[in-house]
């Protein structure tokens, strides 16, 4: 059984009498430990479908199951707990809180949790051991970024959803991100899901899903993922 199971899903907009479909008939099966990238143009409906994954928004029709549990027919208080505890997130803007440091950040997302890792541990995992206790603004844009991975995982979420991750950073910067967050995937067994317009990315993916007007063209498995360090865009 998949660990993150899309079936038949549909998300429409009302505006008035006008009714808007964003996704239609949405289905795929994604694993634990998996490196999964979403493609497709702007517009396409990767954002929608990432808060649809991410319980930010909630579906029209059909089921999305983690772990076993159909978030589909959640309601909004246990849509928020699913968004504190299984949930990570990493954006392109980093969403750090200016007036707390390195450390303060990644703590104040645990408070809520019931099974977080270890604040600082996992800030020394993502390679930032010697900026504990600096502030955002003391920090450059990728150690921000490693910042705020460190934050969704030190929650030890069910899934890692990643909107345009390196949107902000340089390329070599880039990179080294998009190695992080493979790593995760493959030592720590965490699902992650990268949405980009970036198709350089698919090659070090395990499952790349193309997304084109709401809805799937198709779904690649890569049997030979490359290392991101052979990616060049």
């Amino acid at each position: 059984m998949a660990y993150l199971s899309l079936s038949d899903v549909k998300k429409e907009y009302h505006t008035g009498s006008l009714t808007v479909p964003a996704l239609e008939d949405v289905s795929f099966d994604l694993n634990e430990g998996e490196f999964v990238v979403i493609l497709g143009a702007s517009g396409a409906g990767k954002t929608t479908l990432l808060n649809l994954l991410g319980g930010m928004d909630t579906a029209t029709d059909g089921k999305i199951e983690l772990d076993g549990n159909n978030i589909a027919a959640y309601g909004k208080r246990d849509l928020t707990l699913y968004r504190r505890r299984d949930v990570g997130f990493v954006f392109q803007f980093y969403n750090l809180m200016p007036n707390l440091t390195a450390l303060e950040n990644v703590e104040i997302a645990v408070e809520i949790c019931e099974n977080h890792l270890d604040p600082k541990r996992v800030l020394e995992s993502v390679g930032l051991a010697d900026r504990l206790n600096n502030f955002p603004a003391e920090l450059s844009g990728g150690e921000q970024q490693r910042v705020s991975i460190a934050r969704a995982v030190a929650k030890n979420p069910k899934l890692i959803l990643c909107d345009e991750p390196t949107g902000a950073l340089d390329y070599v910067t880039g990179k080294k991100i998009l190695k992080l967050l493979h790593t995760l995937s493959r030592e720590q067994g965490k699902l992650v899901v990268v949405v980009t317009h970036n198709a350089a990315l698919k090659d070090m993916a395990d499952k790349v899903i193309r997304i084109k007007s709401g809805r799937i063209e198709r779904v690649e498995v890569n049997a030979t993922p490359i290392p991101v360090e052979a990616i060049e865009w």
